[in-house]
């Protein structure tokens, strides 16, 4: 993970360029407008419980140049308010958690499951490409990448209802596209997985909604910030949540 710059052969956009078209809501998805620091989520789990939950957090970088918060659309959050999300209250058992990684974060990760009580079944890997085919090659700090990592977990033994065996494929080559935006084929990767599941994404913005999710973040609308950090701005505060820089304390 991480921002990085564009190769000659790539052409970044912005998921604000996009035609409305292209993001406006599908007839039978459900988007909630909200910042996830703030929201009452007992509305949504005590009405539903999800077979799948994806969610690409804004992590927060140990540098003082927050890049991909901003990129996010998101301020970056701190460990805490991750840790903090009630995942597995908004999951039955046997439900699939996928969460897309930075390296900084992988370890974090992986204790947060066992904390919620999930294990490690898989892993997939998006291999970046360029209009070209090529990798699509961003900064490291060793190596170059050009790749991310999503990280599949399962609440208890037993698999959601209708769970398909052996599907798709743990590698996907997909042309990189604006900041943040990742390949469609991720969620035919999980509707392939569990057909006819519930579904549920968080931290989306409007290019993620698709029918038969429900997707919850602060830029699903994509008409600006949700109300409550809308009216913290004009109170000269900072949104809740929010942190810059290289501070994550607990």
């Amino acid at each position: 993970g991480g921002a990085g710059t564009a190769n000659e052969d790539e052409v970044l956009g912005s998921v604000d360029d996009l035609d409305p078209s292209e993001w406006e809501v599908p007839s039978q998805c459900v988007p909630i407008h909200t910042n996830v620091t703030l929201y009452d989520w007992k509305k949504l789990y005590s009405v539903e419980q999800f077979d799948v939950i994806m969610m690409d957090p804004p992590w927060q970088l140990a540098t003082h140049n927050p890049t991909r918060g901003v990129a996010l659309g998101y301020s970056q959050l701190t460990d805490r308010h991750i840790t903090s999300l009630p995942v597995n209250k908004l999951q039955r058992d046997g439900g699939f958690l996928f969460v897309w990684v930075i390296n900084a974060k992988y370890k974090f990760t992986l204790d947060l499951f066992k904390e919620w009580g999930y294990e490690m079944v898989d892993e997939i890997v998006w291999v970046k490409l360029t209009v070209n085919r090529r990798l699509a090659k961003s900064h490291g700090f060793y190596l170059q990448h050009a790749k991310e990592v999503c990280l599949v977990a399962r609440k208890g033994k037993a698999d959601p209802e209708g769970t398909k065996k052996s599907v798709s494929s743990d590698i996907i080559f997909s042309e990189r596209r604006g900041q943040s935006q990742k390949p469609e084929e991720i969620y035919e990767i999980i509707e392939e997985l569990v057909p006819e599941g519930k579904y549920l994404e968080i931290f989306g913005r409007k290019n993620n909604l698709r029918d038969y999710w429900v997707t919850v973040g602060n830029e699903v609308t994509g008409t600006g910030m949700p109300p409550e950090d809308l009216e913290a701005t004009k109170e000269g505060g900072g949104i809740h949540g929010a942190v810059y820089g290289a501070s994550n304390k607990m």
